[in-house]
């Protein structure tokens, strides 16, 4: 069965299946979940738990098979908690757990998490296999937008109340980096002087901050017009270090699926539908991409000024659409950035 994380606890009172898959790439979510698992696991007699780290390159799964055929030593019942790092769960891997599912043993259950699953994998025959046999549990990051939701079911176990202003304060701090959000939350237990509910100068003197944005994040903030987080973002990706070819890459990336109408996920359809429509024919994806690679130019030092600059005035001109293609400054240095 495929399982939401937010059903999981309710399928495990149900009863423990011999095999669960936990794919994802929020780090936090995914442990959360591993760990729900083996608490049921634990309550149900299930006394020791062995760690494998399956390392996709020189890993061989048959130690898995050769685990799940031996005794326990010192439990009646273990876990074998197997921990896929570094690359996707392979056919072989796909094979040992989909054999297992449909024979497993009475004192053994068998825990797999790895990265997120790709589409393509959906498809195949090992995942329907497993679906059928065992549990799937496919964890999906927290986007922007559902963050102060989550932040405020989180502050409510932990019987914390923030402003409006504050939440979305925190929210903007931590957005990307969960486990930094968990820390915060930690952070202002702690803080018993705090009054409740706790407002934004309150929050603002103890946090740190604390978000980590990623380069697709960066383009979704574009496409959805939110010029702020725009700003925001790229002041932190350079800060981290991040280099403005990798930015200017994934954006022209972007672009290039537009041009081509290359297919996409229906939600990622829908957003890139609405851009373009506040786009209409202000531009194209062509013209965007002759200003993208000046300012690739720009990065290399093979013309004058400021990347940065160019690129953050190029997406703000996106957001606002007043001024969606190329500065002044770039159109004078090369005519293929002028507007059609």
């Amino acid at each position: 069965m495929e399982l939401k994380s937010a059903d999981l606890g309710r399928a495990l009172a149900r009863g423990l299946l011999p095999v669960y898959l936990v794919s994802g790439d929020e780090t936090l979510l995914v442990q959360e979940a591993c760990d729900t698992i083996i608490a049921a696991a634990r309550a149900a007699g299930f006394g020791e738990r062995l760690i494998m780290h399956a390392d996709t390159t020189t890993f061989d799964w048959n130690e898995v098979v050769q685990e799940t055929a031996s005794l326990s030593l010192f439990a009646d019942r273990r876990v074998i908690d197997v921990r896929v790092g570094g690359g996707k769960l392979g056919r072989e891997g796909a094979d040992v757990l989909t054999g297992f599912a449909r024979n497993p043993g009475p004192d053994t259950l068998l825990l797999v998490r790895c990265a997120r699953l790709e589409k393509q994998q959906l498809a195949t025959a090992w995942y329907k296999a497993l679906v059928a046999a065992a549990a799937v549990v496919r964890i999906w990051p927290v986007e922007f937008r559902e963050l102060p939701r989550w932040l405020g079911e989180r502050l409510a176990a932990a019987e914390l109340r923030l402003t409006d202003q504050a939440l979305g304060a925190l929210a903007e701090r931590v957005e990307g980096n969960l486990l930094a959000a968990v820390q915060e939350i930690e952070k202002l237990k702690l803080l018993h002087e705090l009054p409740q509910p706790i407002t934004l100068e309150a929050l603002l003197g103890v946090l740190e901050d604390s978000a980590h944005y990623g380069t697709f994040e960066l383009i979704d903030a574009v496409l959805q017009g939110d010029a702020a987080r725009v700003v925001r973002m790229l002041a932190g990706l350079r800060q981290e270090g991040v280099a403005v070819f990798a930015l200017l890459g994934a954006f022209a990336g972007q672009l290039r699926g537009m041009a081509g109408r290359v297919p996409m996920p229906p939600q990622r359809a829908r957003l890139v539908g609405e851009f373009e429509r506040r786009l209409g024919r202000r531009t194209t994806p062509g013209a965007l991409l002759a200003t993208c690679a000046l300012i690739d130019a720009q990065g290399k030092g093979e013309l004058p000024g400021d990347p940065w600059v160019s690129l953050e005035e190029l997406l703000l001109g996106l957001c606002t659409l007043r001024a969606p293609g190329a500065s002044t400054a770039l159109r004078e240095l090369h005519p293929i950035a002028r507007q059609p």
